[in-house]
């Protein structure tokens, strides 16, 4: 299937899903316009010293303010040719205007694909009132998703987790602007999620695989288990693989280098259902939908 049929594909299933009620039929037209013409000209004038860092692939390439300390040295990168990685407020207020426009304005589409089986998942705790479910979102950067979820299931205690402090700054701006609770935002690596044992009802991933090495990605998927309830759900979005996609092999190939993904490559092979089952998931299904590919995993009841 060609990437127009697939983006096709997405917008049918997320119509969908929003005439089901899987979340408010508003979220269809919700696009951050205000930020995006904002920031559009700061993307502009950013464009040079992109480029000047691409030509001379400088991949680790931070201005001398940027504090580097405390952060694994696999984080401390351009990821995506960004002036200073992820560790500058400017890198989070182009995150997501650099994101819509790679992914042509599709990239909340398919963030909301987790939201169908994030409320399937969850009903194994049917009769507990929905302020008392807990639901986790790992590298929750500008809290896009979690803005989402909360949409989704408006009473429920939500948590974002992410290393940067500039992205969390960002995240808080964003849910504050929404009715709810503020979700509660803590500085933390997902290798040492700071939170007990069983205690959150679902816990997602968007984006995050791929941007971590292969030996990071098993330690992470042990603690998304070990702080999920028994019953509960945990799901993966992230980039599409080789075994479901072959016929975009071209794309996925080139992609490492042209948005400097240094961990893209092993990614795009690496069986995330056998590590899943490894920590003690089970019932694990995937979904393809756009460029992106989804694993919902349940933990043992």
């Amino acid at each position: 299937m060609g990437l127009e049929d697939r983006l096709n594909q997405l917008l049918e299933i997320d119509w969908r899903d929003g005439e089901k009620g899987i979340y408010p039929h508003s979220l269809l037209f919700d696009n951050p316009w205000e930020d995006f013409f904002r920031y559009y000209p700061m993307l502009c004038l950013d464009l040079p010293l992109t480029w000047e860092r691409l030509t001379q692939n400088r991949y680790q390439d931070f201005a001398q303010e940027i504090e580097k300390d405390g952060y694994p040295s696999y984080y401390v990168q351009n990821f995506h040719h960004q002036t200073n990685g992820y560790l500058s407020d400017l890198s989070a207020n182009l995150y997501d205007l650099q994101v819509e426009i790679l992914f042509g304005g599709a990239a909340d589409i398919m963030r909301r694909r987790i939201l169908a089986p994030l409320k399937h998942g969850l009903e194994i705790f049917d009769g507990l009132p929905q302020k008392q479910t807990k639901i986790l979102d790992i590298a929750c950067g500008t809290g896009r998703t979690l803005k989402l979820i909360r949409a989704a299931l408006p009473q429920a205690s939500l948590f974002g987790t992410d290393l940067s402090p500039a992205y969390l700054r960002k995240a808080n701006e964003l849910l504050s602007q929404i009715p709810g609770e503020l979700p509660q935002l803590l500085q933390a690596n997902a290798e040492e999620l700071p939170y007990l044992d069983h205690y959150f009802h679902a816990v997602t991933s968007v984006f995050l695989f791929h941007e971590l090495p292969a030996s990071i990605r098993q330690p992470v998927i042990e603690q998304c288990f070990r702080v999920t309830k028994p019953g509960g759900v945990f799901i993966i979005c992230d980039s599409i693989q080789m075994s479901d996609s072959p016929e975009l092999a071209p794309i996925m190939n080139n992609f490492s280098k042209m948005f400097h993904e240094p961990y893209y490559n092993h990614y795009i092979t690496d069986d995330l259902v056998a590590r899943l089952e490894q920590a003690g998931f089970e019932n694990i299904k995937t979904q393809v939908h756009f460029v992106s590919k989804y694993f919902i995993a349940h933990k043992p009841a």
